[in-house]
């Protein structure tokens, strides 16, 4: 995992296996993951959407505790996955990140609790999974305008015909000094102080876990031993 300059943004590039048969890449693994982040990323719901040409999804986030963390994939086609700091008090508040996400390298990004999340096709059809840490759950789901020109989030829109597609709901969202003074952004102490709980979880079950003479759950030894011994590939 790599950050994106944002605090709780990371991008992962798996190696690609391809023959004449196809293709077959690992794009998640929950040990890896935990061994690098600290903390585990519990799989509640999983997402598949797919999206036309010049359609943006977002910019979407859920309230902090617990909201929601996302880890996101491009199966097929191609979009520009965009992270947005809307965590009040953050060094980075109003930064935004864009990965290229496609069919081919099937690179990921993971966002923790409490940044925003916006997607952009750039092909006929995108189809995007998403990993979720929770539910989704209406009441506590939010939005802020992706075409904001406070954010400035430079969307090839070029590319797509010029004209975005939102649903209903995202062309009404607010922007982002909007949801600031009707004070529905989310706490970057608040997210902070939950991502600190997670990986005290982590911590416990590796003090209750089954031990190594290391000290290392049964898990995340083997992913140090594949590290040592250079069996993963180099992120």
């Amino acid at each position: 995992m790599q950050s994106l300059g944002i605090d709780g943004a990371w991008v992962y590039t798996p190696q690609v296996h391809a023959d004449d048969r196809g293709s077959f890449a690992e794009i998640f693994r929950g040990a890896e993951f935990a061994a690098d982040l600290g903390y585990r990323l519990e799989v509640a719901q999983s997402n598949c959407s797919v999206s036309r040409r010049g359609v943006i999804r977002g910019i979407h986030y859920a309230d902090v505790p617990p909201g929601q963390a996302k880890y996101v994939t491009c199966v097929a086609g191609a979009g520009l996955d965009v992270i947005v700091d809307i965590r009040v008090g953050s060094p980075t508040f109003g930064k935004w990140e864009a990965v290229q996400l496609d069919g081919a390298t099937r690179r990921a990004v993971f966002l923790s609790e409490g940044l925003g999340h916006a997607f952009m096709s750039l092909t006929d059809q995108a189809t995007l999974l998403y990993l979720c840490s929770t539910p989704y759950a209406p009441g506590r789901e939010h939005g802020v305008h992706p075409l904001d020109p406070a954010l400035g989030i430079a969307w090839p829109l070029d590319e797509t015909g010029g004209t975005p597609l939102l649903s209903p709901k995202d062309a009404a969202a607010p922007t982002l000094e909007d949801a600031l003074q009707a004070g529905h952004l989310p706490s970057y102490d608040d997210c902070v102080r939950y991502q600190e709980e997670l990986r005290a979880r982590l911590s416990v079950h590796r003090q209750q876990g089954d031990r190594d003479p290391g000290g290392l759950p049964e898990e995340l030894r083997l992913v140090a031993e594949d590290r040592q011994i250079g069996r993963l590939r180099p992120r």
